[in-house]
């Protein structure tokens, strides 16, 4: 029997690659958009990967219970991945009510939406390592305490904690990846790592005089996103629901990030980096490392793509598009 997947989400950067992972295992994918006027390019990243033909999408709305309800009773999913949500942690300082809205109360529509209609089906949520914030521990696990440090990450805190409530209420097959920072290029343009390859891009073409950064010594722990779906799939196909650090086990600063960009491209940082205080966050988290080795012993899962490489990929397809 072919299965069947349902991606919320699904037009995003982990959307696009998880269905592009699971039309390759077989499975029948279908996945939520939410309507609006630009709905003509909201694909784009399905069709980057040649994938767009192959995918039912279906208008509805995270805040919408009773349309969630009626898409997946239609859809009759064997796998639910909630990846939908207000994803850019700066974005949620200036709409904090809607981030908790939709990052947060968005994951109880889908679990009792599920818990309604087929609540034998597995689910999957995006948990983040942002969650972690004000770090309590050097190394980040799945039993260390989280400290969020901005809208978005206290409304992930709350989608992951509902999510283990679910599970251990209802006994539903609920598991969440606290996913660590991972970037392609597929990712947004806002976000710090595409916006440094695009930049860096930019400069290379003669586009642009300057990248302008706000905190370049914060640290994180990088991986590509095409590697980290394929953790959030093994999560599903466990005999037990759990949660899961996903990271690469290293962390690099924002500084260093850029220089590996700048020096792909052939570029001097020191004559185009600029630093705006006015994009600084107005709570830092300074610190992320995270620690994969339960998912390494029990998911059989490690982070296959370095930084560089990733960082070379991003570069590269973004001096294509602008060419």
């Amino acid at each position: 029997m072919t299965k069947r997947a349902f991606i919320t989400g699904v037009t995003g950067q982990d959307g696009a690659y998880l269905a592009q992972f699971l039309l390759e295992k077989g499975y029948e994918v279908s996945g939520l958009v939410r309507r609006s006027s630009t709905a003509e390019v909201n694909d784009v990243r399905l069709k980057w990967l040649g994938i767009a033909g192959h995918i039912q999408l279906i208008d509805g709305d995270l805040l919408d219970l009773s349309g969630l309800i009626r898409t997946i009773r239609e859809v009759r999913p064997d796998e639910v991945y909630n990846l939908g949500a207000q994803s850019f942690v700066r974005s949620s300082w200036q709409q904090p009510l809607l981030t908790g809205q939709v990052t947060a109360l968005g994951v109880t529509n889908v679990l009792e939406a599920m818990r309604l209609t087929c609540p034998e089906a597995r689910f999957y949520q995006a948990s983040s390592s942002e969650m972690y914030g004000l770090i309590q521990e050097d190394m980040q696990t799945e039993t260390t305490p989280f400290y969020p440090r901005s809208p978005y990450a206290v409304a992930k805190l709350y989608g992951h904690w509902i999510t283990v409530n679910y599970r251990e209420s209802f006994g539903m097959h609920a598991s969440s990846g606290i996913l660590f920072n991972h970037e392609s290029p597929l990712r947004g343009i806002e976000f710090v790592t595409r916006k440094v390859t695009d930049g860096v891009a930019r400069i290379k073409l003669g586009l642009a005089k300057e990248l302008r950064l706000g905190n370049i010594d914060a640290k994180r722990d990088w991986g590509h996103s095409r590697d980290y779906v394929e953790a959030m799939w093994l999560m599903l196909q466990q005999e037990v629901a759990d949660d899961y650090v996903i990271a690469t086990g290293r962390t690099t600063t924002v500084r260093e990030m850029c220089e590996i960009a700048f020096q792909h491209a052939g570029v001097s940082i020191d004559e185009h980096l600029v630093i705006d205080p006015e994009l600084f966050r107005p709570a830092e988290v300074d610190v992320l490392l995270g620690d994969p080795s339960k998912a390494k012993a029990k998911l059989g899962w490690e982070a296959k793509t370095t930084l560089e490489d990733m960082i070379f990929e991003m570069v590269d397809a973004d001096i294509r598009r602008l060419s």
